[in-house]
C-alpha cells in the first residue's frame, strides 16, 4: 500500500507519480523526498540512495531520478512513537 506523506491517504497502486503528480485529497507533491523508498532522516542528506543530490525541501516536487514510492505496510506504524509514549503514560497513570 503507498500512501500520501501529508494525508496518510492511500494512494492507488496504478498511479506512477510523475513530478508534478499531487495527491488526489490533499494536493500535497507525490514525487518528493518524504514518500520515497529511499528517504532516512538518519542518512546522510537524509537518503540511503548514496549517489542522489541533496534536495533542500523534502516535502516539495523533486527531480530524483532514484525516486521509488515507499510502501506501507497495512496497520504497520499507525501510532507514531510520541503517540506510543503518551499513550502508554496515559495507562501508567490511569486511575
Amino acid at each position: 500500500m503507498r500512501s500520501c506523506h501529508a494525508c496518510k491517504k492511500e494512494v492507488p497502486q496504478e498511479l506512477k507519480p510523475g513530478r508534478k503528480e499531487e495527491c488526489l485529497f490533499c494536493k500535497a507533491d507525490l514525487h518528493c523526498c518524504l514518500n520515497c523508498s529511499f528517504y532516512d532522516r538518519s542518512a546522510a542528506k537524509h537518503c540511503k540512495e548514496p549517489v542522489a543530490e541533496r534536495v533542500q525541501e523534502k516535502a516539495k516536487a523533486n527531480f530524483c531520478d532514484y525516486f521509488l514510492f515507499a510502501e506501507s505496510r497495512p496497520g504497520a506504524a499507525s501510532d507514531s512513537g510520541a503517540e506510543k509514549a503518551r499513550n502508554a503514560l496515559d495507562e501508567l497513570f490511569r486511575k
